[in-house]
């Protein structure tokens, strides 16, 4: 299949979306709330997928406001911020799985420029063809449009959609001066582990402080790791074979890890900070670790310190991945067997 059939079946697709209302508090909690919001009817191929274990974050529910505006009003362009891991970008693709939303997403650098949002040509079979890109695409046919790392980009880029964010259409030169108007259910959401500002912290390198004009647009969402309850209940529901009190300690030394990097543990000691953090990712694959190799405490091996390393020591420094064996020692004396 040559590229531009793909790109001409993937318009067909989006070209047949039906927008449905749904019940907000069915969709998102079980309960119905008696209040809508829009969704699609069905899924498409760029529909993210359900994730059946997936426990929504406190701040889904700002999301879910922020995504029922625009059915009257424009909606401003949404910007997620927090630390690296807790779960900014799994968020919002949870919640468009649920509503059937496509989703084109876009990693952020120093070196993105416009068109590898817009679009750009391309030789097919000897001929220019123009294929559009992920904003574009979201615009066009009323999908998602997911700008990951945002503080990565050089804001002469980043102003560059000033106008889209205003609810003005985007114009595409390359293409014969193609004018696309903002679907109505078109979505612009941009994630970040800053506010826009710079990073004062320095744990985020590579960042760079945003114009304050782009930034004066967005409705902000500031997300932190979840709750300890709420991460007792997912590893209770992917590894309940492992003793609750093992798993409530899986959370609490998650819970100190993200303090010790963030410099705000009591245990640090003259500014020492950490250079690795527990997603919530990372501690279900520690959890499903932990219980794979639970055949090596016979040998003397400590199945909660070996998992530990290959859901993330491994990737630390040496003093870092001493200091995680030093803490797991203490917090799991007697984890030996599950």
């Amino acid at each position: 299949m040559t590229t531009n059939t793909t790109h001409s079946n993937a318009a067909n697709e989006l070209d047949t979306l039906t927008t449905v209302y749904m019940d907000a508090g069915t969709i998102f909690s079980g309960k119905p709330s008696g209040r809508t919001i829009r969704g699609y009817s069905v899924p498409c191929s760029f529909t993210p997928h359900v994730d059946p274990d997936y426990l929504f974050h406190d701040s889904m529910r700002e999301i879910v406001v922020w995504l029922l505006s625009g059915t009257e009003e424009k909606a401003d362009p949404l910007y997620i911020f927090g630390p690296t891991g807790s779960g900014k970008t799994s968020l919002v693709r949870q919640l468009a799985a649920r509503l059937n939303y496509p989703v084109f997403d876009v990693t952020g650098h120093g070196r993105l420029e416009f068109p590898d949002l817009a679009g750009h040509l391309s030789v097919q079979n000897g001929n220019m063809v123009y294929q559009h890109g992920p904003l574009a695409l979201a615009m066009r046919y009323g999908g998602i449009f997911l700008l990951n790392e945002a503080d990565l980009l050089d804001p002469a880029t980043a102003t560059g959609l000033n106008g889209v964010f205003d609810g003005g259409p985007l114009c595409i030169p390359e293409n014969g001066g193609e004018i696309i108007h903002p679907h109505p259910m078109f979505r612009f959401v941009a994630t970040a582990n800053t506010n826009g500002a710079s990073d004062e912290s320095g744990l985020y390198q590579g960042t760079l402080r945003q114009n304050i004009a782009l930034m004066d647009r967005f409705w902000l969402c500031e997300v932190g790791y979840p709750a300890p309850e709420t991460e007792n209940m997912l590893l209770e529901r992917i590894a309940s074979d492992i003793p609750q009190e093992i798993r409530e300690t899986m959370v609490s030394f998650a819970g100190e890890v993200r303090r010790l990097f963030m410099g705000e543990s009591e245990k640090q000691k003259y500014g020492e900070t950490i250079d690795v953090t527990f997603s919530t990712r990372t501690l279900i694959r520690w959890a499903t670790l932990t219980r794979r190799f639970q055949p090596l405490a016979r040998q003397g091996i400590q199945p909660v310190g070996y998992a530990l390393d290959r859901a993330l020591g491994f990737r630390a420094s040496r003093e870092t991945r001493a200091m995680l064996h030093e803490l797991a020692q203490r917090m799991f004396p007697a984890a030996g067997e599950l």
